[in-house]
């Protein structure tokens, strides 16, 4: 069976009139190494294409018959073939992603909301909750007397915790606060300002903390005892807390150490909206050696910031210090008292006259403190001195870790900041066997008066 074109070129060898060769001439480029082609190997005679007994004698070509010489020209374009199917699936893929995503709407994390505005309704894979609401009202309209009472309260712990910490820095400006800000997966955060081995302060902190969080059927049961106004008919409540906790452990035994806390609690409904609240706090003197100078003069700025708003809060809160702040296993109280309270609500006095009566006992707080420490930071003391401040610091230690319960509240908080709870803790304290003051000496007089409180004012 003959071939009917005379010639053709197949798979990279010629056909020609029923028998193939191999292409001697052809050229091939090497793109990769820029080498030569290498020469064609010796020619082999092949077996025909066709049975020699159908060919004519004709047809039959010698082998020693000179072979043509043809060559192949290249064309411009490597591996035609491969090209065109991969660019078929990239383009492919490439119009259908385009197709696909067009009319879909961007869905932005909640993490990210603080770095948009919005002028459109936002749309969310989720409900954004109470605390991301939160955030966003306050970027779009500020705080103000119209907001929320616990956005207000946040505000203003942080600008008293700012007022304080700059008091502080310029008792001691080569010791600079340390300030780490920190945030709860379920919402909130705070800002913790810690110095600590300064000059005038072993330890000094100042901790401002906002969580949002839910409270479980228990938690609901045990706070109505206190609160009538929260729903009993739910398994849950959103709740919002904010507070402001200070702790100052000076470097001189003749400076006394002092905690204040003030705080709000709320609890809401799945929309924001208030259930019931409360406010709470009071601040305490703690020296290791007394100078009645000090505690009648801190008890004195205290009163005055009470007299301002009801005349019976000093001497009720003032008794009610005195028996939160007593050690039961030490049959002594932790220091000379100034006020606590908790649990003011509605059955008080209204949301407007608790936030006033809060806000004027914050500002109290650095006129009450700063002139002690500035009068008993420089004195001389010894050894006996220290050691004895050491003893009283570890009965603080005692209180803090056994019986204080915002120290309790916060450890049981999920997600809790365990840093800034122990913050309030002494960085250095001693416990001795059997330790008993001299007689008549100045620690026997602070045991004295630690064992009965006085009235200061």
């Amino acid at each position: 069976m003959g071939a009917t074109i005379p010639s053709l070129q197949w798979a990279g060898r010629a056909v020609h009139r029923g028998r193939r060769f191999p292409l001697q001439s052809t050229q091939i480029r090497f793109f990769a190494t820029g080498k030569s082609p290498p020469k064609p190997r010796p020619y082999e005679p092949e077996k025909p294409l066709v049975s020699s007994r159908h060919r004519s004698s004709q047809d039959a070509v010698s082998p020693s018959a000179p072979r043509p010489q043809r060559k192949k020209e290249y064309n411009g374009v490597y591996a035609p073939y491969w090209r065109l199917g991969i660019g078929v699936v990239l383009l492919g893929s490439i119009v259908y992603s385009m197709v696909s995503t067009r009319n879909q709407p961007e869905v932005l994390p909640l993490a990210d909301l603080h770095l948009c505005q919005f002028t459109s309704p936002l749309q969310l894979t989720e409900a954004p909750s109470i605390a991301d609401r939160d955030t966003i009202s306050k970027r779009e309209s500020g705080v103000t007397e119209e907001s929320p009472m616990r956005l207000r309260m946040e505000a203003l712990i942080k600008e008293k915790q700012n007022e304080i910490v700059a008091a502080l820095q310029e008792l001691d400006p080569s010791h600079k606060f340390r300030i780490d800000t920190w945030s709860r997966p379920a919402g909130g955060g705070g800002i913790s300002c810690v110095q600590q081995d300064g000059d005038v302060f072993e330890k000094a902190g100042v901790n401002t903390s906002i969580v949002y969080g839910t409270l479980p059927r228990p938690a609901i049961e045990k706070m109505r005892v206190n609160h009538k106004a929260i729903d009993p008919d739910v398994d849950s409540l959103e709740f919002f807390a904010a507070g402001l906790s200070l702790v100052l452990h000076p470097q001189n035994p003749n400076a006394p150490t002092v905690h204040l806390n003030y705080r709000y609690f709320e609890t809401m409904d799945k929309d924001g909206n208030c259930n019931a609240w409360w406010f709470g706090g009071g601040t305490d003197l703690t020296p290791s050696y007394l100078y009645d100078e000090d505690a009648i003069h801190f008890h004195r700025c205290i009163k005055d910031a009470c007299d301002k708003h009801d005349r019976a809060y000093y001497p009720r809160f003032k008794q009610w210090c005195d028996k939160y702040f007593y050690i039961p296993h030490r049959q002594e109280s932790r220091g000379v008292g100034g006020i606590f309270f908790d649990d003011l609500d509605v059955e008080e006095k209204d949301q407007e006259q608790l936030f006033s009566f809060v806000k004027d006992c914050l500002g109290c707080f650095l006129p009450g403190y700063l002139p002690i420490i500035e009068r008993r930071k420089d004195m001389p003391f010894g050894d006996k001195e220290k050691q004895w401040q050491q003893l009283r610091r570890g009965r603080y230690v005692e209180f803090n870790l056994v019986h204080d319960r915002g120290t309790s509240f916060g450890l049981n908080t999920p997600s809790a900041r365990v840093e800034s709870i122990l913050m309030s803790l002494p960085l250095t304290a001693r416990w001795m066997y059997m330790h008993e003051a001299e007689k008549g000496s100045r620690e026997e007089r602070v045991l004295s008066v630690l064992k009965q409180p006085v009235e200061w004012v």
